[in-house]
C-alpha cells in the first residue's frame, strides 16, 4: 500500500526539538498563519447504536401521520398529550416536518442551538439486513452489492494508517474504543496493527486486561513457525497495549468533566471520552456504543403508549450526547469535535404481532457538535414505498452513509481526495464520494487549498530567518531578522496550543522587543509570520 504523508513529524521534530505533545502545540500554532483554521487536534467521535435504530419512531413524519398511524396502529408516537411527540422545528418545509419521540429533549435542545443537522434515510445500495453482514458493511466501508474496499480491514484502520501514518509510532493509540468487549472490524488496518485501545466504563487501571494465558512475563523462546508468528504478535499486542494504557492513565488523570452527567452505561462512556480529550489525549478516533436497538418484541410497553425499551434507549442517547455537548463547551473543546450516530439498518415500516418491528433498510443519522451547521437534510421517507408486496420495507436510500463520513474526513479533518478514494470508494457508482459530499453539514467546511496544503507535507521551517533571545527568559525577549523585514506578526502560544497573545509590529532598527514578565514560567510557542516566512520558536520562561 503507498501511505500518503500528513506532516513529516519526525524531520520537523528533530529540528525543533519538541516532544509529541509540544510538537503538537507547535502544529496548532502554524495553521492560522496559512489562512486555514487549526486542525491539528480535531476528532470524530462515532456513536453506535447497535441493533438497527426504528427511525420512524425516532423522527415521525408528520406530512405522513395518517398513513404511519395505519402502518402502526399500537406502537404509535402520539401526536398531542402528555407523551406526545415534541415537534421539531415550524419553519420547515411541510415533506421535512417531523416529530421528535419525546424521549430526545436533549436533542430538541442541540438542534434549537444550531448544534446538530439530521440525515433521513441513511443506508447503502442493496441493503443487507443481517446484524452481522451489515455492521461488517458499515465497518469495512463497504454497500450491499461488493467488498472491494475489503473485506477484512475496516474504513478507519485503513484512513489513519494513510493519513496519519507518522503517527503510528506515538505512545498513544490513534482511536480508542469504549462499550464493546473487542475491538470493531473498522480499526483494522491493511498494514499496521495495534492502531487502536478497547477500554470499559470509568476506571483507568481496568480499561486493558491482559491477554489470558501469557502470565506476567512474555515468553523467552518464541518458535519459528505459524503458531510462533502468532505468539509474537500476542506479545507484541499486549506490550504496545500497555504502552498506550499508561498515556490513557495519564490522559485520565490530568483530565475533567464540566457538566452533569446521566447515570447511564453510555454517558459514561462519552464522559470518559471527554476526560481524555481533557486530559489532551491525542487519540483521533472515538467510538462508543449502546446495544438494545433490535426492538422485534416490547418496543412499548402497551398498545398505545410510548413508554418501554425503544424511549429508554432513545432517552438515554440523548441525555448522554447533550452533556457530552455540554462538556466540551463548557472546556471551551468543543471546535474540535464533530460527533455522529450510525446504526447498521432501521426497521420496517409496519409493527409486527409483539409491539416491536422487523428489520428494515434505512435509518436517521445525527450529527452533533459546535462544528456543525444545525438543520435537516433530506426529506420524510415515503411511507407510501412500503407494501405487503415489499414485506413492508422503504428502500429509498437518501444519503449514503459513506458520504457522511467522506464529507467529514475532508471537510474537517483535512484528508485530500485520494486518502478518501484509499478509504472507501463508490463501487456500486464507479465514483469518487468526494463527489458526493454533503458540504451543509459543517459551519466551515475547509477548503480545498487547505487540505492540499496539508497533503503536500507543508512543515515548518528548517532554516531560521529569526533569532529570538534570551532563551530562556525572565521578563523580556527580543526579535532579531537575517534579512531586512520592516514588520513582523507574531502569536505567542502557551504548551497545550491555545493562543495567549499576538501582534503585528513594526521592526525598529532591526529588532523588536516585547515585554513577557506577566507570563507564569514554563514552556511557550511563538509563531512568527513576514511576507514570505514562517516559523516556530520554542520559549522557556523561567
Amino acid at each position: 500500500m503507498k501511505r500518503r504523508q500528513f506532516i513529516k513529524l519526525s524531520a520537523t521534530a528533530s529540528v525543533i526539538g519538541l516532544t509529541p505533545v509540544e510538537l503538537q502545540a507547535a502544529l496548532k500554532a502554524v495553521l492560522p498563519f496559512a489562512n486555514c483554521p487549526n486542525i491539528s487536534n480535531r476528532k470524530l467521535v462515532l456513536v453506535n447504536l447497535a441493533g438497527a435504530n426504528d427511525g420512524l419512531n425516532t423522527l415521525i413524519p408528520i406530512n405522513q401521520y395518517d398513513t404511519y398511524s395505519n402502518l402502526r396502529p399500537s406502537i404509535k408516537v402520539p401526536n398531542s398529550g402528555t407523551n406526545g411527540y415534541i415537534l421539531l422545528d415550524s419553519t420547515l418545509p411541510g415533506n421535512q416536518q417531523v416529530g421528535l419521540n419525546p424521549a430526545l429533549t436533549g436533542f430538541k435542545n442541540l438542534y434549537d442551538g444550531g448544534f446538530m443537522r439530521i440525515l433521513q434515510s441513511v443506508g447503502y445500495p442493496s441493503q443487507n439486513k443481517s446484524h452481522f453482514k451489515s455492521t461488517d458493511l458499515y465497518h469495512s466501508g463497504n454497500d450491499g452489492n461488493s467488498t472491494l474496499n475489503g473485506a477484512e480491514t475496516g474504513w478507519i484502520g485503513r484512513f489513519m494508517e494513510q493519513f496519519y501514518s507518522d503517527f503510528l509510532l506515538e505512545d498513544y493509540p490513534l482511536a480508542v474504543e469504549i462499550g464493546s468487549n473487542k475491538t470493531s472490524l473498522g480499526f483494522h488496518g491493511e498494514e499496521a496493527h495495534g492502531m487502536s485501545i478497547n477500554i470499559t466504563g470509568q476506571d483507568p487501571a481496568g480499561f486493558y486486561n491482559v491477554l489470558s494465558g501469557l502470565g506476567g512475563e512474555s515468553p523467552t523462546n518464541i518458535p519459528d513457525s505459524d503458531f510462533g508468528d502468532q505468539l509474537r504478535y500476542i506479545t507484541d499486542t499486549d506490550a504496545l497495549s500497555n504502552t498506550y494504557a499508561q498515556a490513557i492513565s495519564t490522559a485520565f488523570d490530568a483530565g475533567s468533566n464540566n457538566a452533569n452527567y446521566p447515570d447511564t452505561d453510555l454517558a459514561n462512556q462519552l464522559k470518559t471520552v471527554a476526560k481524555l480529550i481533557s486530559g489532551d489525549l491525542q487519540s483521533k478516533v472515538y467510538m462508543v456504543r449502546i446495544s438494545g436497538f433490535d426492538t422485534h418484541n416490547a418496543q412499548i410497553q402497551s398498545s398505545g403508549g410510548v413508554i418501554g425499551k425503544h424511549y429508554e434507549l432513545l432517552d438515554e442517547l440523548s441525555g448522554a450526547v447533550k452533556a457530552f455537548v455540554d462538556d466540551l463547551q463548557a472546556q471551551n473543546l468543543d471546535e474540535d469535535v464533530v460527533g455522529l450516530t450510525f446504526s447498521e439498518f432501521g426497521r420496517k415500516a409496519a409493527e409486527n404481532g409483539n409491539l416491536g418491528t422487523d428489520h428494515g433498510e434505512i435509518a436517521p443519522m445525527f450529527v452533533f457538535g459546535s462544528p456543525v451547521a444545525g438543520g435537516m437534510s433530506g426529506t420524510n421517507p415515503n411511507l407510501l414505498e412500503a407494501t405487503s408486496a415489499n414485506n413492508w420495507q422503504i428502500q429509498t436510500v437518501q444519503y449514503d452513509y459513506r458520504q457522511t463520513f467522506a464529507t467529514l474526513l475532508q471537510d474537517f479533518l483535512g484528508a485530500e481526495s485520494a486518502i478518501i478514494d484509499n478509504t472507501f470508494f463508490n463501487h456500486t457508482l464507479n465514483d469518487s464520494f468526494t463527489n458526493l459530499k454533503l458540504p451543509e453539514i459543517l459551519k466551515n467546511p475547509l477548503s480545498s487549498a487547505c487540505y492540499q496544503a496539508l497533503s503536500t507535507g507543508e512543515q515548518l521551517k528548517t532554516e531560521r530567518e529569526w533569532l529570538i533571545y534570551p532563551n530562556p527568559f525572565k521578563d523580556t525577549i527580543h526579535f532579531a531578522s537575517v534579512n531586512s523585514n520592516t514588520k513582523v506578526s507574531y502569536k505567542i502560544f502557551n504548551a497545550a496550543g491555545r493562543e495567549i497573545l499576538g501582534s503585528t509590529e513594526n521592526i525598529i532598527n532591526g529588532e523588536l522587543s516585547l515585554n513577557l514578565m506577566h507570563l507564569n514560567s514554563g514552556i511557550y510557542f511563538c509563531a512568527i509570520k513576514t511576507e514570505d516566512s514562517q516559523e516556530i520558536h520554542k520559549l522557556i520562561k523561567l
